[in-house]
């Protein structure tokens, strides 16, 4: 079976508890305001404080920094700009406020991240070997993989390897340390003892990462193995490539010899250990406690660009969307990964509602790589965002024909490109796409109840639609939409008090949506509760963003069963009284 090699790794997962044990508490409460707000810091201060809570690093530093001025000696506020300054990726602004902490004795483990990184910065390998035990040290990881590095460094190697054996031998350790020994034996020329670690136990270690992925695949054509490296691309990355693994496929083939750029000096080792744990913290620590492992590999090594992806990444979860376009922006055009950070840019952009923008990089990446299916899907989602579903289904008609018919997210793209033709009233290409999608993938929730709804609204199969609906909610019975649709169907066969349950559910789970709320209320009303109807109907009101012009909750509609009733609406729509629906 192909595997197929992510940026994130899989192992790091599995010791989740390892690396987060090593997180510090959210910084502004690391310390009281008693010892942290002296008078005459309130100002800067105050306005430090609210910039943590907002993730506003340039705030934070600005704010803090000026708090510092006025008590220079204040640990907490000291340890808020070294943070912020790394979150940033400004490490020589972090580096002398880190180093005045270590002059008086503060014990800070974010210091010590931004010292190991200046040292390393300045070549004093030296001082790393040497850091105090008690107070300067950052975690066991961490240091172990800095002390082999650092040893290396200097020269050396017996020490290095024996540090990376050792650390091996510890469960919770080995997958690091055996990742970066690897790395260490290829630095120095030893490709034989690389590729062997690389390569045992199934190439478990070479399969873990994309990154582990690629050294293996470097060490390989080092060792004038370029074929053996081509097969193990295809089977682990598949057929279709990105851009940046078909440029290394295509050197490869012309029988280049890669050179072993992953980690070719002692610094760029260093630089490793912090992409390796970075890349782990994210998954389970506070992102912004991994950017600043992140950002330390980038300012280590500014080639260093799939740290500066994973920053950007972060930085894009953390709703920092002006820092994340300016990390994608940071990877060169001709950079084998310029792609995949004109994607995340794209999509860093879109989430901040620049929907024009992104738009408008998605279009360039079209013509640029116009056999790429992922930049049609992205540009599809850009252009239904921007409700223009023609230009959507065009572009996921793009998709689709770049994509093989039995490919495994196939059913996305027929799904989304059914959902344009839904909006365009092309109902008979939407439905055809969402019953594609579910030859598939056949209990797709999110397509079970996008048909079964449509259905239900077009009061045509609604027994059909009833079965749709109830595969969906034994997939995801905590979902409010899945769940309202339930009900909303079993309203529509007229199946009046059986829908009660199930849409007061819906509600429980969505209090504040307006079309749960409006269907509610038509389902109370139905039965009979017409006080607990005209309620539900108010909140309905309460909740209806006037901006929404694809929201289905009519505020007009709702006024007017708040003024004659449901049974007069309905009538005055022409629609069927409240009775059993027949089956169209």
């Amino acid at each position: 079976m192909a595997y197929k090699f992510l940026r994130s790794m899989t192992r790091v997962a599995a010791c989740a508890a390892l690396l987060a044990s090593a997180a510090p508490p959210v910084l502004a409460q690391t310390a009281t305001d008693q010892q942290i707000f002296p008078r005459g810091l309130a100002g800067s201060y105050l306005a430090g404080r609210a910039a943590t809570y907002d993730g506003d690093f340039s705030a934070i530093a600005e704010y803090y920094t000026k708090a510092l001025a006025r008590d220079p000696s204040n640990v907490a506020l000291m340890e808020n700009v070294v943070f912020a300054q790394l979150a940033l990726g400004n490490l020589q602004r972090a580096a002398p406020v880190a180093k005045q902490m270590w002059d008086q004795g503060s014990v800070s483990q974010i210091a010590n991240i931004a010292m190991v990184g200046s040292l390393a910065q300045d070549g004093d390998f030296q001082s790393i070997l040497d850091r105090d035990p008690e107070t300067q040290m950052i975690a066991d990881l961490a240091d172990g993989l800095l002390e082999g590095w650092a040893a290396l460094a200097v020269g050396d190697v017996t020490r290095a390897m024996s540090v990376f054996t050792e650390m091996a031998k510890e469960e919770r350790l080995s997958f690091f340390a055996d990742f970066h020994r690897a790395l260490a034996f290829a630095s120095v020329g030893d490709y034989q003892s690389a590729e062997a670690l690389f390569a045992k136990d199934n190439a478990r270690l070479a399969r873990a990462t994309r990154r582990a992925a690629l050294a293996y695949v470097e060490v390989l054509s080092q060792l004038d193995r370029n074929q053996d490296a081509l097969e193990f691309m295809e089977k682990g990355f598949g057929v279709r490539l990105d851009p940046g693994l078909i440029t290394i496929a295509d050197r490869l083939k012309a029988g280049e010899t890669l050179p072993f750029a992953i980690a070719a000096t002692p610094l760029d080792g260093v630089a490793e250990v912090f992409y390796t744990i970075g890349i782990g913290l994210g998954r389970d620590a506070n992102p912004d406690y991994a950017l600043m492992y992140t950002r330390m590999a980038t300012s280590l090594r500014p080639a260093h660009v799939d740290a500066a992806l994973l920053s950007a990444e972060l930085l894009d979860t953390l709703g920092r969307f002006d820092l994340a376009v300016a990390a994608y922006r940071a990877v060169p055009k001709d950079h084998p990964e310029f792609f995949a950070a004109e994607l995340g840019r794209a999509e860093a952009m879109r989430r901040a509602d620049n929907i024009e923008t992104a738009a408008e990089v998605l279009s360039n990446l079209a013509k640029t790589y116009p056999e790429d299916p992922s930049v049609f899907a992205e540009l599809g989602d850009v252009m239904s965002q921007r409700d223009d579903y023609a230009a959507a289904a065009e572009a996921y008609d793009a998709a689709l024909a770049l994509t093989e018919e039995d490919a495994r997210g196939r059913w996305r793209l027929l799904y989304l490109r059914g959902i344009s033709h839904e909006r365009l009233k092309q109902w008979d290409q939407a439905e055809s796409d969402f019953r594609a999608a579910l030859a598939l993938n056949p209990n797709q929730p999110q397509v079970l109840n996008y048909l079964g709804y449509s259905l239900v609204e077009k009061q045509i199969k609604l027994d059909e639609a009833l079965s749709m609906i109830e595969r969906a909610v034994a997939v995801e019975p905590e979902s409010g939409y899945i769940v309202d649709s339930l009900g909303w169907v079993l309203y529509r066969l007229g199946r009046y008090e059986e829908a009660v349950g199930h849409m007061e559910t819906a509600a429980a789970l969505m209090p504040v949506d307006p079309v749960v709320n409006d269907h509610l209320g038509d389902v109370y009303w139905a039965v009979g509760r017409e006080r607990e109807a005209e309620f539900q109907w108010r909140r309905a009101l309460s909740f209806v963003d006037p901006e929404d012009a694809n929201s289905e909750a009519d505020p007009e509609r709702i006024r007017r069963k708040l003024d004659v009733g449901l049974d007069l609406v309905l009538e005055e729509e022409g629609a069927a009284p409240l009775q059993v629906a027949n089956d169209g």
